[in-house]
């Protein structure tokens, strides 16, 4: 027997027009898959999203963070793994957690949606981390996700006022 699915906010529940406005000034495009049709590229199944080339696949019921962090892997790539990229985003330990750490940041841009639930929703979904909860990972054990994006991605992440 299996367990039945998190509660966690789906894309539906976000404002029309949301995700994509975040997402298309990368040059990441946004696709909804039909109700109930398999999710193109996704490498969990079910409702999480999908990655092939530079197209994200969503549907109704696809989980935010999932979107998120499916699009935050893409923006973590070179242009040359993006062209090759079909389903599995690949990368080493550090570059997931830089993928986490960055759909953290992009919450703060994402309307109808914030970092409170997004942690919320991750916890729920199953992420693991050392100190037990999203929240107090990306608070007190995230360093080497920042550094990775602040060698390889540092556009994306908030500019530090002086």
């Amino acid at each position: 027997m299996t367990s039945p699915a998190p509660i966690v906010t789906a894309v539906a529940a976000l404002p029309d027009g949301a995700l994509s406005a975040l997402l298309a000034p990368h040059g990441l495009e946004l696709r909804y898959v039909p109700d109930g049709q398999p999710i193109p590229g996704s490498y969990w199944g079910e409702s999480e999203a999908g990655l092939i080339g530079n197209v994200l696949f969503v549907r109704s019921d696809t989980p935010v963070h999932s979107a998120l962090h499916e699009a935050c892997h893409w923006l973590c790539m070179d242009a040359d793994r993006r062209a090759a990229l079909h389903t599995d985003a690949g990368g080493d330990d550090t570059e997931e957690a830089a993928a986490c750490y960055l759909q953290v940041i992009l919450t703060s841009h994402l309307a109808g949606y914030d970092r409170s639930r997004l942690f919320a929703d991750m916890d729920a979904w199953g992420y693991h981390f050392r100190l037990g909860s999203t929240r107090a990972w990306f608070e007190g054990d995230s360093d080497d996700a920042h550094d990775w994006l602040q060698r390889h991605r540092a556009h994306l992440l908030p500019q530090q006022s002086s």
